[in-house]
């Protein structure tokens, strides 16, 4: 799908966009969405700070490259972080929780005509990301949203119906 680069996509709408995602169900309503918006400038200093981080994992030279100016494909980037929790669990709901919410902001994008896309946080770069976006130590980093106004759609891929196992009565 191609995006208009150059069109803002307004910040009123992203806002909406994460009180959508802060609809999904949460257990023990710990409230652990984390959100932070990189547009202009800022998507390059996002995409320096990842291909640094990525360079010093050890990431080959090209992908560090391709990182710098990946940010730039879409006027916004949405971060969306996961507050740790009390416990592995509880870390584990709410991680769970937050990914609920980011299908939830992805449905509302499309409803509004943006195109969107879900990419995760490269490896050796989530402190680096949540520091940047100024969350709380310990915060993971489930998604990187990117947001635009869609120019042309493509055809969605197709799917394999889904097998649905059916648990006997005994």
């Amino acid at each position: 799908m191609l995006v208009d680069k150059e069109r803002p996509v307004p910040i009123d709408l992203i806002r909406d966009l994460c009180d959508l995602a802060q609809w999904a169900p949460n257990h023990k309503r710990t409230w652990p969405w984390r959100f932070a918006v990189a547009e202009g400038p800022a998507r390059a200093r996002l995409g320096n700070a990842v291909a640094e981080a990525m360079q010093a994992n050890g990431d080959p030279p090209e992908k560090v490259d391709k990182t710098r100016t990946k940010y730039l494909r879409t006027p916004a980037i949405v971060v969306v972080g996961s507050a740790a929790g009390d416990s592995p669990q509880r870390s584990g709901e709410n991680r769970d929780s937050v990914a609920a919410g980011i299908e939830i902001m992805l449905l509302a994008a499309t409803a509004h005509g943006l195109a969107s896309y879900w990419s995760s946080c490269p490896k050796g770069a989530n402190d680096t990301v949540a520091d940047i976006c100024g969350f709380e130590p310990g915060t993971h980093i489930t998604g990187l949203i990117y947001l635009g106004w869609a120019t042309s759609s493509i055809e969605p891929p197709r799917r394999p119906a889904p097998h649905v196992h059916v648990i006997a009565a005994d």
